[in-house]
């Protein structure tokens, strides 16, 4: 081996030690907060945003304790970490410290659980964002046209309905293990190992990217007109996770890869629908109008 690739190989276990480092401090620090009763939710949601600050591109955005809007009014429960894309979708609808995000703009929504998790309640926060939906009421400028969401025959000319990646960050390995039957509605649980370090599960590990493609582009299944991407059935997100030298997997870095590549499969924001939320907002404070004139 020449001696480039000798510097170039021990930058690279720099860069994998570095990523098992950050998940020793993750977990110190959850640790931390249990054993000085540091109870509070938002110091655990911290600990947790500042990790995905570390691995998600910079054109997401991360907002703590919001709640998901759709236009049909539709509002999910609270949410603690949402991972949206603020780029394309400035709307953050404010009342006071109350922050309302469009279901088009989120990429990510994030629970964070410590002690005593029920499996109801992750059950019905789960439901609360899976019964609002994206609208294709959308206009905007692509290569060489106008584009419009569907088309005159009311079909998805990109892809039909967009969901969220759910992610579960829990503190206590068997908060996963006793509620194994709920938290499978999460695409991830993350919590820390009997080892020190972090743990990713992936309830759809198995999945092809062709799978994870149509369930996180076409999430509303009355639409069958799906892309073709037959090259997504042969491999998963196994093929993205990195062991250390040890043979334990790098968790961190093996989310990076995973998490990343996902939010590469999602044209994420769908093209807006500006149109769909003006009509919300008209139709609500019209009917209020009306009541008051009544």
């Amino acid at each position: 081996m020449s001696a480039d690739n000798s510097n170039e190989m021990s930058v690279v276990q720099r860069i994998a030690d570095n990523y098992i480092q950050m998940e020793k401090s993750i977990v110190n620090q959850l640790t931390m907060s249990s054993q000085h009763n540091l109870t509070m939710g938002g110091f655990r949601e911290g600990i947790w945003q500042s990790m995905f600050e570390q691995i998600i591109p910079k054109k997401f955005s991360i907002e703590r304790s919001v709640f998901i809007i759709d236009s049909n009014g539709e509002i999910s429960n609270e949410v603690d970490l949402a991972i949206f894309d603020e780029q394309y979708t400035p709307y953050i609808f404010n009342y006071g410290q109350l922050k309302y995000i469009p279901i088009e703009a989120v990429a990510v929504v994030v629970q964070c659980k410590s002690k005593e998790i029920k499996s109801g309640d992750l059950e019905v926060w789960v439901k609360s964002i899976t019964k609002l939906k994206t609208s294709l009421n959308s206009i905007a400028r692509m290569q060489f046209n106008m584009t419009f969401g569907e088309d005159l025959l009311g079909r998805p000319r990109t892809q039909s309905s967009t969901r969220p990646i759910r992610i579960l960050c829990c503190t206590r390995e068997k908060d996963f293990t006793e509620n194994h039957g709920a938290v499978n509605n999460f695409d991830f649980i993350l919590h820390p190992s009997n080892k020190g370090r972090l743990k990713i599960v992936s309830t759809r590990e198995l999945s092809s990217l062709k799978d994870w493609y149509i369930s996180l582009n076409h999430a509303n299944p009355e639409y069958t007109n799906r892309e073709p991407f037959e090259d997504g059935e042969k491999f998963g997100l196994d093929k993205y996770v990195v062991q250390g030298t040890d043979g334990e997997d790098i968790s961190l870095l093996s989310l990076a890869f995973q998490l990343n590549q996902l939010l590469m499969l999602i044209n994420n924001p769908l093209l807006f629908p500006h149109r769909a939320y003006a009509d919300m907002f008209n139709k609500e404070l019209s009917q209020l109008s009306t009541s008051d004139r009544g």
